[in-house]
């Protein structure tokens, strides 16, 4: 088990241990790719969704928000291609008995390349330590050049055959590369076919006469039908956006990685439409706020990469993803693409209604074209926890495991402990407890000696604990201690509400 392996083993255990995610149904064995948030977890899920909205919505004058139903008439999914065109390419190995996604066998056979080169540089760093040049590097080493233009290859044949929707080449290509099965080593392969990932379900009060609707795959088309019911009630003019946060549903045969790839997740979406002709403009202009909203949760840059496809979606004249190195690669949290007028054309044809934008400078009516944000929820948890777990050696030769979470997005911004039950300790931290509750989420943990304490809100991510000792009795002062540095300092009962509100937004 390589180290990386071993820290998301643990990063998972952690997040069952401390109440952040639960496998669902967890009593009867769980349900494959399904799992619930805990009490920390939805908090922590919650706090992101906020910072995402008030990003997007709140600060924009030209973004407003929708919330549409989950169910949606069946005729929508035709429109936009799911019906015929949302499907996985998979394929088995006949001795293991294992199913896989066949773009993601050729996916992880790259990645593998990848960190070849990843290796040849870092050990190039430790040869060279403080002279080294990685770009030069990069672009002079011969096995790096080498392993490159592997990548490359293989990746320009790899968006032809997926382009093109040739599965018979897909196979031959997977033998040719020799990519064998994790599990039995072996390369014997089936075929390669496509399988639907959407959830059909029933809707009426009696089968005879009950009609086929599906879960939603994507929160994208509940925007695109109601574009122009916003539009108007709205009175936005172009370029102006709607934004979504939902539930969507998709039918993984080959699900992983613990809430990475889910069968139930949520979505932020932002669908921004535009004059054609500017998309291209907008499309650059998205990718870079895109990129500055992750990095204000503090999780650091290098963690980041901007990932532009090669193989493009047949409604895209540009894509590009935000991709997160988790313990396990860089795999994409978020897409911005440009989807041009493919959506609302089809909706209009299919619909037999106009979707069009009277402009009121040009006195013409056209369709616009349209530029998303999609990220998903669940996976930004993910990277946000994978960014913050941290086990540590401290100066006495203890160790602790702290969550090193962004306050803004922590699930308890603050923690109140008396240092003892008695003598009117546990009443003084009740009355503070209960003032700034109103303002942050807060607890009250009087269980256990201090220390322990401490280190039980290390390990969910508590910013700032507020001790109330004997000194509190005499001269209002508690002690706030700080969860990165632990480093402590005295402070007024009367500031503690301004001190934490003034900390949670310089950490942004």
């Amino acid at each position: 088990m390589t180290n990386q392996e071993d820290v998301f083993k643990k990063l998972i255990s952690h997040c069952k241990e401390y109440g952040f995610v639960y496998p669902s149904s967890d009593i009867y064995d769980g349900l494959s790719a399904v799992y619930d948030y805990g009490p920390n977890g939805v908090e922590l899920k919650k706090n992101i969704r906020e910072h995402w909205w008030k990003t997007m919505v709140q600060n924009h004058e030209n973004i407003v928000g929708l919330d549409a139903a989950i169910f949606m008439h069946p005729k929508v999914w035709k429109a936009s291609g799911h019906v015929d065109a949302f499907k996985d390419p998979l394929i088995d190995n006949k001795d293991s008995k294992k199913r896989y996604r066949a773009d993601v066998l050729i996916e992880d056979h790259i990645a593998k390349i990848e960190n070849k080169i990843e290796k040849e540089v870092q050990k190039a760093k430790k040869r060279f330590g403080d002279d080294f040049d990685e770009k030069m590097f990069r672009k002079t080493n011969q096995r790096v050049l080498n392993n490159q233009n592997k990548i490359d290859d293989i990746t320009k044949k790899f968006a032809d055959l997926i382009n093109n929707n040739d599965l018979k080449g897909l196979h031959n290509f997977i033998n040719e590369l020799e990519i064998v099965c994790p599990v039995s080593g072996s390369r014997n392969w089936t075929e390669v076919r496509q399988f639907n990932l959407m959830f059909e379900t029933q809707m009426g009060s009696l089968s005879v006469d009950a009609s086929k609707v599906y879960l939603r795959p994507e929160t994208a088309q509940g925007i695109f039908v109601n574009y122009l019911n916003v539009q108007k009630t709205s009175r936005k003019k172009l370029p102006f956006g709607i934004a979504q946060i939902g539930k969507a549903f998709r039918n993984e045969i080959v699900a992983r990685q613990f809430i990475f790839r889910m069968r139930e997740f949520e979505q932020m979406e932002m669908q921004f439409f535009v004059k054609p002709g500017e998309e291209s403009e907008w499309y650059e202009y998205w990718k870079k706020e895109r990129i500055k909203w992750h990095e204000s949760l503090g999780i650091t840059k290098e963690k980041f990469r901007l990932h532009d496809h090669d193989k493009l979606a047949h409604y895209a004249n540009a894509a590009a993803d935000i991709e997160y190195e988790f313990p396990f690669g860089f795999k994409e949290v978020e897409g911005i693409h440009s989807r041009t007028d493919f959506d609302l054309s089809a909706h209009q044809e299919f619909s037999g209604k106009k979707l069009q934008y009277y402009d009121p400078e040009t006195k013409e009516s056209y369709v616009p074209y349209v530029v998303e944000t999609s990220i998903g929820l669940d996976r930004m948890f993910l990277a946000v926890l994978s960014n913050s777990y941290q086990e540590e050696t401290l100066e006495d030769g203890s160790q602790r495991t702290v969550l090193k979470i962004p306050p803004l997005v922590a699930p308890v911004k603050v923690t109140v402990l008396p240092l003892v039950k008695k003598d009117g300790l546990p009443e003084k931290a009740r009355e503070i407890m209960d003032k700034a509750k109103y303002e942050f989420m807060c607890q009250y943990d009087d269980k256990d000696a201090i220390g322990r304490r401490y280190r039980r809100q290390d390990a969910v991510g508590t910013p700032y604990c507020i001790t109330v000792d004997h000194q509190t009795l005499e001269d209002n002062t508690v002690t706030i201690r700080e969860r990165d540095s632990m480093e402590q300092e005295r402070i007024l009962i009367d500031e503690i509400s301004d001190i934490v509100r003034k900390r949670i937004h310089n950490n942004i």
